[in-house]
């Protein structure tokens, strides 16, 4: 057997010739080397390798996309006991007798190659038939199977001849040939029917593509480190294209800040450049790069956008040649394609140098095509580039899409467009979106004076359309929602559902944010005006709409109000079941945490006090301050101060509870003043005032609100019950007539009261009697907050008939006498000699949130270890050995 790196072998090759007469040459059939910086990706190597089993492995992809040095590293690591043979084909080889001859050196290199009775061609431009049948029975009868990579194979894909002769040897090899083609362009080889019986292993350009980690390890190589995100711009930017990875990185290297050289990287005026304009773009025919340059400016090309661009008709064949020959033009699907993001760049800068001025042109003929095909939202980009803004203003509002500015997937992307618009465009059409965008930015005043403007101008042209007068008055909806306004907000609802009678239904029916849109922001307003029943009406319309990733905000939001109302109304289950369907809604509609309101962790947060959860209270309370809604909301704005007074007075500190209470005092931008929150400031004042002694005090802040509610009315009978004043307490309490709205917490606090002035007045079995009214109304809600509030009196009923909470173990420790666990042997509750502590207690909270011990350490600012240590005495206390049972142990006993 010759030995392939032998002198006498290259001398015998040497002696070969071409059927030309020239030598053949010999770098030809050298393996590349990988250089030093190469990434091995065994991802790729790994479908390398099992095309070994299969006859064709199609390695397909644009230029410099890797596929070469992808192939040789395989072969310096993995393919030797295959024995590969290596030709890199020329353009030379279109001529079938020159193509083989260089096939048939390439095996005979191997040292097995065919032996001379296959024979050579004798003309350059074809190969007789019988010499193709006598290399395959040759190859037919090895016992391993060669290994041929034919490299650059998109030289000579155009030959249909090379095509069919290759084609005759691979169906009649058997297994005695493996054909590795690395190519830009797709093979006229017959590859469908391979494919259809799993013979052939592909790997294209997406697979080519290099993976964030991949790309880390490549500037690793290259002696460079960036950050996470630096590393998946780059990524994305690069569209993971080997050659413009390499090529940026060696840029990137001469810098001092690699990764703001990278981002502010000006790829046009480039390497890169200088790379994809001589390999891709200069070797089409005029009418391919004329296309191309000006296709550059759209995100998707569809052949007849393409054709509106360029005037002419040509663009479906010239696109899906682009394709085949991998030409940086891949499809997206339905006839559309997309340039690669780098290219794109890179020809919109040479298109701005080639054909100065054009580009605006050609965005206001990509937003005309796009406007008449019904694809608005493309569109609009287009327009806008074109500079055209007063008929983009326009357009926007005609399409009714005003809504989108407010909420949906398209909100961000829209308010950047927008906000490129100069401050002089006309019209009443660029004011709406400009009162749009302030309003999103709570920037009231501002917002104000752009809608007012609209309205003045909405007639000069004539009658306003009905899609302008539709957006004017949903933009009064919101206006007036951020002013407190509810008679405006309902007056402007009127002025809406009058406007959307003139809109075609098809219509209103593509944009049901605005109905959604609409109804939040006036029952917001009618709910901050303490219209509760109107409210709630409104804002449960608004979650009955279309459910669609527009309308996931609005409903958000909707059920944040529903179970605020509730909330107010004395019913915390019903509360609690709204805010959390609230924060299921934003997870499944993926709202982002900056755009989901605080209401939900207020409500949570005041159900958790009213059940005497102040751990939880807290958190909840720490939540809502930290949500972005803090900031502007004014429902959130005088519930934070309102729900943190009330934590600091069940902490017993009324001091500290009336100076949060001036929070309340501050202006805001809400200029008119909500009943309820009136109502329940001076509830908490006049609670605190009683609790540090004052009751007089406390009746004088109350005495100031003749139309308060009866939780308020029942303070009011607190502190003449205080002050001895049973007799007018009585009178108070008799005022209050009670209906179905009332809820549990409002009904179990006037019953408390009541019993109460009974108990002052020694009418023990009336107390008694509606103390056991009060525990029951309270026990399905759990609601332990009002008896600890209620004072001495309960104590002391309670120690003097304890049989008054049998059965009511849900009680706070401190007012039953005694706290249950369950028995040392699982049999059922027993009795708990040492209870938990406050801080256990808070760890146990955390712990039903299925919290981890990490995550419970920083909510609560301990160490892990402090934690552990809880959670051991936890487990020992409650007769527990892990987490779940202790969590069901702690239910059991209502101590959750």
């Amino acid at each position: 057997m010759p030995d392939p790196t032998s002198g006498g072998h290259r001398d015998d090759a040497a002696e070969r010739l071409a059927p030309s007469g020239d030598p053949l040459l010999a770098a030809r059939f050298s393996v590349p080397t990988p250089p030093d910086t190469f990434v091995r990706r065994p991802r790729l190597v790994e479908r390398l390798t099992l095309g070994r089993q299969v006859p064709v492995t199609l390695v397909n992809g644009p230029a410099g996309a890797g596929k070469t040095l992808l192939v040789a590293d395989w072969i310096a690591t993995e393919g030797s006991p295959s024995r590969p043979a290596w030709l890199t084909v020329e353009t030379e080889d279109n001529a079938p007798g020159v193509f083989w001859t260089y096939v048939l050196e390439a095996m005979r290199r191997l040292g097995l190659g065919p032996p001379d009775a296959v024979g050579s061609p004798a003309r350059s431009g074809e190969v007789d038939h019988s010499l193709l049948a006598r290399l395959a029975a040759h190859l037919s009868e090895l016992t391993e199977p060669v290994v041929l990579v034919l490299d650059e194979f998109d030289r000579v894909a155009g030959s249909t001849e090379i095509a069919d002769e290759l084609e005759f040897v691979l169906r009649h090899v058997g297994d005695g040939l493996r054909l590795i083609l690395i190519s830009r362009t797709e093979p006229l080889l017959p590859l469908h029917r391979y494919r259809a019986a799993g013979q052939v292993t592909d790997i294209r350009g997406a697979e080519l593509a290099f993976r964030p980690e991949e790309t880390a390890e490549l500037l690793s190589r290259h002696g460079m480190q960036l950050s996470e995100r630096g590393v998946r711009a780059l990524t994305e930017r690069t569209g993971g294209w080997a050659a413009g990875l390499r090529l940026c990185i060696l840029a990137a290297q001469q810098a001092e800040d690699p990764d703001l050289f990278l981002k502010n990287f000006e790829a046009g005026q480039s390497t890169l450049a200088d790379f994809l304009l001589a390999e891709v773009l200069d070797t089409q025919p005029a009418e391919t790069q004329d296309l191309m340059l000006r296709s550059s400016i759209l995100e998707q090309i569809h052949p007849d956008l393409a054709n509106a661009l360029t005037g002419r008709a040509d663009a479906d064949p010239i696109l899906a040649g682009l394709q085949r020959a991998n030409a940086f033009v891949g499809p997206v699907g339905h006839s559309w394609y997309r340039l690669h993001p780098l290219f794109a760049e890179i020809l919109r800068v040479h298109l701005r140098v080639r054909c100065p001025g054009l580009e605006p042109e050609l965005h206001r003929r990509a937003a005309r095509w796009l406007s008449e095909a019904g694809m608005f939202a493309e569109a609009l980009p287009h327009a806008a580039d074109g500079g055209d803004w007063e008929r983009t203003s326009h357009q926007f509002v005609e399409e009714l899409a005003i809504g989108q500015l407010l909420t949906g997937l398209d909100a961000e992307r829209l308010d950047r467009l927008f906000s490129q618009m100069p401050p002089a465009t006309p019209g009443p059409a660029a004011d709406l979106v400009r009162t749009a965008r302030h309003l999103t930015r709570h920037d009231v005043d501002r917002g104000l004076d752009h809608l007012r403007r609209a309205e003045d101008n909405l007639h000069n042209d004539g009658p306003p359309s009905p899609a302008l007068r539709l957006s004017c008055a949903e933009l009064r909806v919101l206006a007036a929602r951020m002013t407190g306004a509810a008679d405006l907000a309902e007056a402007a609802a009127q002025d809406v559902e009058a406007a959307r009678r003139a809109v075609p239904a098809e219509r209103l029916e593509a944009h049901p944010e605005l109905r959604a849109l609409m109804l939040t922001d006036l029952g917001s307003a009618q709910l901050w005006a303490g219209r509760f029943d109107a409210a709630r009406s409104t804002l449960s319309a608004a979650v009955h709409l279309h459910d669609g990733p527009h309308t996931a905000l609005p409903r958000h939001e909707c059920l944040s109000r529903l179970a605020l109302i509730d909330f107010l109304r004395g019913w915390p289950d019903r509360a609690e079941r709204h805010a959390r369907e609230a924060l299921a809604e934003a997870e499944r509609g993926g709202l982002p945490p900056s755009t989901r309101t605080g209401v939900v962790q207020l409500v949570l947060a005041a159900v958790a006090l009213d059940r005497d959860e102040l751990a939880a209270a807290h958190a909840g309370l720490d939540q809502a301050a930290a949500s972005t809604a803090a900031a502007h909301d004014p429902i959130v704005l005088a519930g934070l101060p309102l729900l943190r007074s009330r934590l600091l007075l069940a902490r017993g500190n009324p001091e500290a509870a009336l100076h949060v209470l001036d929070e309340l005092e501050e202006p805001h931008a809400v200029a008119e003043p909500s009943p309820w929150v009136c109502d329940r400031t001076a509830l908490a004042m006049a609670g605190a005032h009683l609790a540090a002694g004052r009751p007089e005090v406390a009746m004088e802040i109350l005495e100031k609100d003749p139309a308060a509610g009866p939780e308020s009315v029942v303070a009011a009978a607190r502190a003449r019950l205080a002050v001895g004043c049973v007799e007018e307490a009585l009178d108070l309490l008799g005022t209050l007539a009670g209906g179905p709205e009332d809820g549990p917490a409002v009904t179990t606090r006037v019953l408390l009261a009541r019993a109460q002035a009974a108990h002052a007045l020694g009418n023990g079995s009336a107390a008694e009697r509606l103390t056991a009214r009060a525990l029951s109304t309270a026990r399905p809600a759990r609601l332990r907050r009002p008896f600890v509030e209620a004072g001495p009196w309960l104590r002391h009923l309670v120690h003097r008939r304890p049989e008054l909470t049998r059965g009511h173990d849900w009680l706070p420790p401190a007012l039953v006498g005694h706290t249950r666990v369950p028995h040392a042997h699982g049999t059922g509750p027993g009795l708990l000699t040492e209870p938990l502590s406050r801080r256990e207690h808070e760890v146990l909270e955390r712990l039903a949130q299925t919290m981890s011990t990490e995550d419970i350490a920083a909510n609560l600012h301990l160490s892990v270890n402090t934690v552990k240590t809880h959670l051991k005495n936890i487990y020992r206390k409650l007769a527990a050995t892990r987490r779940s049972e202790a969590v069901r142990h702690a239910r059991e006993l209502h101590l959750l």
